[in-house]
């Protein structure tokens, strides 16, 4: 099966149900388009989402465009747009609970009413496709256990996973959810495989040329087959390591942009529904390293601010360590390099999962393994985000990154706010 009709499989066995039969009517749906009006996204335009918060962790209202400075590569960047969305939770106090005491009961004969239009929806998706065993098992457990908590009021929630196998489709009931963690399961992964090269690896080796990579994979080639004559054989074994590299990268790259495409599809479809919208993926990280997928996790964070979705992150390998275990050993000496290509492979899966809460208002909660306040901490959106709009117009789409930095002209204050972004070089034209 293709690369591109495999993401068409997945997208579709994964959204089919989750947003079609969510207690949500054709009434509601187009309530939905009543919504304040958005920034609009193209190819010109970068979105940088803003959270400012105070010393006390209280999100700061009331800043006007002309209060923030954006520096693109270090240099200032004019912002050609500005707005402000509240996306917090809506306030509870005694007008509403008069409001609500005074509405008259419905007649006993009157016709059923409509549900009420959600509040907020949360959806909780799972990379079983990255997950390790262990991983997602404390994962399910913890979110398993705070559902409840989450479902509160007129809150919908759902279960899926970047593999498609479980989909909940959108409910208030916890029991539901709950079954739906319980079904999920990782992908089995084998690590048997010798030259046992991953996806970080097989980049340095093949797009970076990285010598210490090759001597790696051809002292694993070595290492694996006793038969083969370092002095006579080495072609043969630099061949063997070369065809294992390629196999890993473009797996790897094949896991990549599916759970990209996967996760910006249930954004796209978060969208069209009403409510304050978040997103919580749950994954043990994967790294965006060629310039498709850091392409696409730029037009991912666009596509999320224009939709006013908010996406959390939670590190489901809790406080991991970067040492080699047991099954990450291939026995070959001297194990120094191998054990830097492992820190590094694992430092790198943190990057798309902190760049994608950054970039839209959300949270990455990592580094701990308390998974039962994480969940907990990143059900939330923050109530105030100011929405920068920057003109793309003179930036030359050459597939560099473009590092952001936003100043805000406020003492005593924490910038939240995206890390950068990407622009692809125009696909070259048949002749």
């Amino acid at each position: 099966m293709n690369l591109n009709r495999r993401l068409c499989v997945i997208i579709a066995l994964c959204l089919a149900p989750i947003f079609v039969a969510a207690h949500v009517t054709a009434q509601q749906a187009d309530q939905s388009r009543d919504l304040p009006p958005t920034l609009q996204v193209n190819v010109n335009k970068a979105l940088v989402p803003v959270v400012v918060r105070d010393k006390q962790g209280h999100t700061v209202d009331g800043l006007k465009a002309e209060d923030f400075q954006v520096f693109d590569n270090e240099k200032p960047h004019a912002i050609s747009a500005f707005n402000i969305e509240h996306r917090g939770a809506p306030e509870s106090g005694p007008e509403s609970a008069a409001a609500s005491e005074e509405k008259p009961s419905a007649p006993a004969n009157a016709a059923p009413q409509p549900a009420a239009q959600p509040e907020r929806l949360v959806v909780f998706l799972f990379d079983d496709m990255h997950m390790s065993f262990d991983d997602l098992a404390y994962a399910r457990k913890a979110g398993a256990k705070e559902i409840a908590g989450v479902l509160t009021g007129s809150v919908l929630g759902g279960v899926v996973s970047t593999s498609g196998k479980v989909n909940s489709g959108l409910s208030s009931d916890p029991a539901k959810l709950q079954q739906a963690m319980a079904k999920l399961s990782p992908r089995p992964t084998d690590k048997s495989d010798c030259p046992l090269i991953d996806y970080y690896q097989a980049d340095l080796m093949l797009n970076k040329h990285d010598s210490e990579a090759n001597a790696d994979a051809l002292a694993q080639v070595l290492n694996c087959d006793p038969g083969i004559n370092p002095q006579t054989d080495l072609p043969e074994a630099a061949h063997l390591a070369e065809a294992a590299a390629r196999r890993a990268l473009s797996l790897g790259f094949q896991d990549v942009e599916s759970t990209l495409a996967t996760t910006s599809e249930i954004v796209r479809s978060m969208a069209k529904l009403p409510g304050q919208r978040t997103l919580i993926l749950v994954s043990p990280g994967f790294p965006a390293i060629e310039q498709e997928s850091r392409t696409m996790e730029s037009r991912l964070i666009d596509l999320a601010a224009e939709s006013n979705v908010t996406i959390s992150a939670l590190d489901a390998r809790g406080l991991y360590t970067t040492s080699l275990v047991a099954s990450d050993d291939t026995h070959v000496v001297p194990v120094q390099s191998r054990s830097e290509f492992h820190a590094s492979a694992m430092k790198a899966n943190e990057n798309v999962m902190a760049e994608l809460a950054d970039g839209t208002g959300g949270t990455f909660f990592h580094n701990s393994n308390d998974m039962d306040a994480g969940f907990k901490s990143l059900t939330e959106a923050p109530e105030v985000i100011y929405v920068l709009e920057l003109s793309l117009d003179n930036i030359k789409p050459d597939g560099s990154y473009h590092r952001l930095k936003v100043k805000v002209n406020r003492e005593g204050v924490d910038v939240q706010a995206r890390r950068g972004y990407l622009i692809a070089k125009p696909a070259k034209t048949k002749k």
